[in-house]
């Protein structure tokens, strides 16, 4: 069975998507979309330079929506990386030029008949997860935002290297709104088979400091390069795989929780039908009130969107 995929955006971040699915043969057809005729078609041409050099062959198309009817899964890395430079560190300075610029996209996506999967990277992610949903009338666990699954990555990576273990080591989530608002539910967290909250009076570690860590870990790379790309590229493709796979994977991803009434990040169980279950979790009351704390800011920001946009 052929696996076909879409890259919706061709900036730092689709374009890294792109050659992490080409450079591991993970498609066999790659869809490639972007205004910019003349970066996309210099992507896809640079990509094929490199496949004498590869394993694996790539079909890939070029800018014709009409190619995404038959994918299995498209990945939205629409945006412009320049409105996040500002001081507060905020995602939600993209949100007016992403709303637009994701409700043309979304209406030619549907309008070209595709009927798979959608992984959102576009920020602010939980938002535009919920507008992509809405514009396409795709069932809500077919369309996924990558979510907390990259800040949980960097909480995982700030707690091994303080416990000189593997990233793959530490088990954990964040939670809430891939952004501002989100948290690390510490109750989740473990490693060496303990709760992270016995090791950390053991080993003397500030749980607020690793939270901040993995918090800021975003705006650390992005303060260094002016965009962030590997993170975030490495985390949709792992969720494109886990779907064309159906393997079955529980990710802290963002999905549409029926108790909330609106995306957010918590851990779902994915497979080639999208989000086919959802976990459940014992949060401490604590970390609830941050979950409701995060939903409301959530649904607050989509409601002002759409008014703002009629």
């Amino acid at each position: 069975m052929s696996r076909k995929v879409g890259v919706l955006g061709m900036g730092h971040v689709g374009s890294t998507v792109a050659h992490y699915i080409v450079a591991n043969g993970f498609a066999d057809d790659l869809v490639l979309i972007d205004k910019n005729e003349g970066k996309v078609k210099a992507d896809a041409l640079d990509f094929e330079d490199a496949m004498a050099n590869l394993p694996f062959h790539t079909n890939i198309t070029v800018n014709d929506y009409s190619a995404l009817a038959d994918a299995d899964v498209l990945v939205s890395a629409v945006g412009n990386i320049k409105l996040q430079d500002n001081p507060n560190a905020d995602r939600f300075a993209e949100l007016p030029f992403t709303f637009a610029a994701v409700q043309e996209v979304a209406q030619k996506v549907k309008e070209s008949g595709f009927h798979g999967k959608i992984v959102v990277i576009t920020n602010p992610v939980d938002v535009i997860t919920s507008l992509y949903q809405k514009v396409t009338g795709l069932p809500k666990g077919h369309v996924i935002g990558t979510g907390t699954l990259l800040d949980s990555a960097r909480m995982k990576r700030a707690v091994a290297a303080r416990l000189h273990v593997d990233p793959r080591s530490v088990a954990g989530y964040n939670l809430g709104e891939h952004g501002n608002s989100q948290f690390t539910a510490w109750s989740t967290v473990r490693v060496f088979d303990q709760p992270i909250t016995q090791l950390a009076k053991a080993k003397g570690l500030d749980l607020d400091e690793l939270d901040h860590e993995a918090k800021m870990g975003g705006w650390t790379v992005f303060q260094g390069k002016k965009y962030t790309s590997y993170g975030v590229a490495t985390a949709a493709v792992r969720l494109v795989n886990v779907i064309l796979s159906n393997s079955l994977t529980e990710l802290p991803v963002s999905n549409f929780r029926e108790e909330y009434g609106v995306y957010l990040s918590y851990p779902a169980i994915v497979g080639r039908d999208g989000v086919v279950a959802q976990s459940q979790l014992d949060l401490t009351e604590e970390e609830l009130q941050k979950l409701q704390t995060s939903a409301n800011f959530i649904k607050e920001k989509f409601q002002e969107s759409l008014n703002a946009d009629k």
